[in-house]
């Protein structure tokens, strides 16, 4: 009796921990400039209204790309209200997060129709959007980082640079594994994956994982078809057949991302991908497979090598081997430094031909140290009770990013605490507040 019990209990204990452990993640989304919340299609996603998270002015928007949600208002920040504009999210659950930002543009004809301005997260710019960024039905939409959020809130900040009004149109920040996209001793909570590229090898249509039904802890990523690796150099290989192994922790990828693959020719045996990146950066990159050809029935059919910039990043990849068999994921990781302007990958059979289900690539930021919480609230109350004008905007963190200080304060950097501290304000800001006092 005592040991049926114990059975029982230890099976209650059991599965009260796997039903814990599935729980829904986290997920705020916000359409920006919306009064009321919204419900989209196909997938009536809820999208929070906006209410009391930022200043700016709501208006009416357009969507500058078809992968953008079907929103229909904008928020967007004139620079009479200040360079920096922050949306200050609280009671988000410490994690890890995948927070994305799209961009809008305001439906009016008198405005800038493409605002060029910087992007922060926590602290730390992620995107410096470039002339024609509305123009392209891609990533360019939107910018997305995965990131650890830590004291309870979230800050998401836009930086005037002189071109145009920053108009967001929608906000997500989606909880995803702890572990996710671990890749080494310079991964941690010290560092930001910013996401530059996801490729769907062979698929015909850009999808997210709510497409592909995928599991909720994968954060909803935006996948990019590839349809080819150039003119009659590849072969497009599908199936409808289960993968193993595919949505497993920490990243939930879809199965129906290895349904799909590229596979070179004997026209040309290599598959090459090349694409511009920012020099001098790390990039993390994120290689797909899945044997999904119905030619290749064991190890060693198929073995080809992974080159980054001409170098040898895997040797001898042998899919079935590697992954445990056929119609089975198979994920690799290689986090390179790039000195110039372009990142090549490229497949080179040795056996066989190659061949690839989807590919990521992520460009690793180091998160700025922030100013000490007192500091900054410090002068966010002195902004307060002088009434500052709108136009010193003094929103986000007083030091960071680097790139985009508040007007006037005089920053240090502070070797014991890691944080940035105030050494001053600026004469001309000191005569101001000495005004208004």
């Amino acid at each position: 009796m005592l040991r049926h019990s114990l059975v029982v209990f230890l099976t209650f204990c059991l599965a009260l921990r796997l039903s814990y452990s599935r729980r829904a993640p986290y997920a705020m989304r916000i359409s920006c400039g919306a009064r009321n919340d919204v419900h989209t299609p196909p997938t009536n996603t809820l999208w929070y209204k906006d209410f009391a998270y930022t200043g700016g002015i709501p208006t009416n928007g357009t969507r500058p790309s078809f992968v953008t949600p079907p929103l229909h208002t904008v928020r967007y920040f004139p620079l009479s209200e200040g360079p920096e504009n922050c949306y200050n999210i609280n009671r988000v659950p410490k994690g890890h997060y995948s927070v994305r930002i799209f961009f809008g543009l305001v439906a009016e004809p008198n405005f800038d129709n493409e605002p060029l301005f910087d992007v922060s997260v926590e602290g730390t710019q992620i995107e410096s959007l470039k002339s024609g960024w509305s123009e392209h039905d891609d990533e360019q939409a939107f910018v997305e980082a995965l990131i650890f959020l830590t004291d309870g809130s979230a800050s998401l900040c836009f930086h005037s640079t002189g071109h145009g009004d920053p108009a967001i149109l929608a906000i997500e920040i989606l909880q995803v594994d702890d572990n996710a996209y671990s890749f080494g001793s310079q991964w941690g909570q010290g560092t930001i994956l910013k996401t530059d590229r996801r490729l769907s090898c062979g698929a015909k249509n850009p999808k997210f994982d709510v497409d592909y039904s995928g599991d909720n802890w994968g954060g909803d990523r935006f996948w990019n078809p590839l349809k080819t690796f150039g003119q009659s150099s590849d072969q497009t290989i599908t199936t409808t057949k289960s993968i193993k192994q595919a949505s497993t922790s920490p990243n939930f990828y879809p199965e129906a991302l290895y349904q799909t693959a590229l596979a070179s020719t004997d026209i040309q045996p290599d598959l090459a991908y090349t694409m511009d990146v920012d020099p001098n950066r790390n990039y993390s990159i994120w290689f797909h497979f899945a044997e999904i050809d119905p030619s290749v029935t064991g190890a060693g059919q198929r073995v080809f090598d992974i080159l980054i910039n001409g170098d040898v990043a895997f040797r001898d990849v042998d899919i079935v081997n590697m992954s445990g068999g056929i119609y089975s994921a198979l994920v690799l990781n290689k986090t390179v430094a790039i000195n110039g302007r372009t990142l090549t990958v490229t497949m080179h059979p040795t056996k066989g031909h190659a061949l690839i289900n989807a590919v990521e690539i992520f460009e690793v930021i180091t998160a700025e140290s922030k100013t000490l919480p007192d500091e900054v609230s410090a002068l966010q109350t002195l902004k307060s009770a002088l009434g500052l004008p709108l136009r010193f905007g003094w929103n986000g963190d007083p030091c960071v990013p680097q790139q985009h200080p508040w007007s006037g304060a005089d920053c240090q950097f502070d070797k014991t605490s890691s944080k940035w501290v105030i050494d001053g304000l600026t004469p001309q800001y000191v005569g101001v507040i000495v005004k208004r006092a």
